[in-house]
């Protein structure tokens, strides 16, 4: 496929390798996205029965097992991993925050404009978090462990949305 544009961008020319990268970026969102979703379940606001404290001994469990880490592994990785959760916890909490006070019927315009460039600033910051996070996982774990550590955290994440949105269907019948 090729788009013209003779003022600004030229031609771009798309091609399977271009495809396959743009997955890999969905797929890196995906797992970004993903990564809030813990502190939406642990912080109880869903009717989660876990404290924080039991919903990070689960999810360690269960990254343990399906990413196959050592002790060794796991003594140097999991602190420095919610180390990183902890940290963009709190950025995704200035957001919810800015976006509730978003709510209020006296906000100008140029205040909606602050709370939406911060929301996007502490989206990138968690972004930049999970880049250095991943330079400092490298030093305790192989490019295929941390592979399986990420996958894992998904497919955890994918498993506590799905019991959540049974538990939820339970309620409603």
């Amino acid at each position: 496929m090729t788009l013209n544009n003779n003022d600004s961008i030229g031609k771009i020319k798309i091609t399977n390798g271009m495809c396959i990268k743009m997955e890999k970026k969905i797929a890196l969102l995906l797992i970004i996205i993903f990564s809030f979703a813990p502190f939406i379940f642990a912080s109880g606001r869903c009717h989660q029965h876990l404290t924080p404290e039991e919903f990070r001994v689960k999810q360690k469990a269960f990254i343990i097992e399906r990413a196959g880490l050592t002790k060794e592994e796991s003594a140097k990785f999991f602190p420095m991993y919610f180390e990183l959760q902890d940290r963009k916890k709190k950025l995704s909490d200035e957001s919810w925050s800015l976006m509730r006070k978003g709510k209020e019927d006296n906000i100008s315009e140029n205040q909606y404009l602050e709370i939406i460039e911060q929301v996007c600033d502490n989206r990138i910051a968690s972004d930049r978090l999970d880049k250095i996070y991943l330079d400092k996982f490298k030093t305790v774990l192989s490019a295929k462990k941390i592979y399986q550590v990420q996958r894992a955290e998904f497919h955890f994440h994918k498993e506590l949305l799905k019991n959540f949105h049974n538990r939820k269907e339970n309620r409603n019948k």
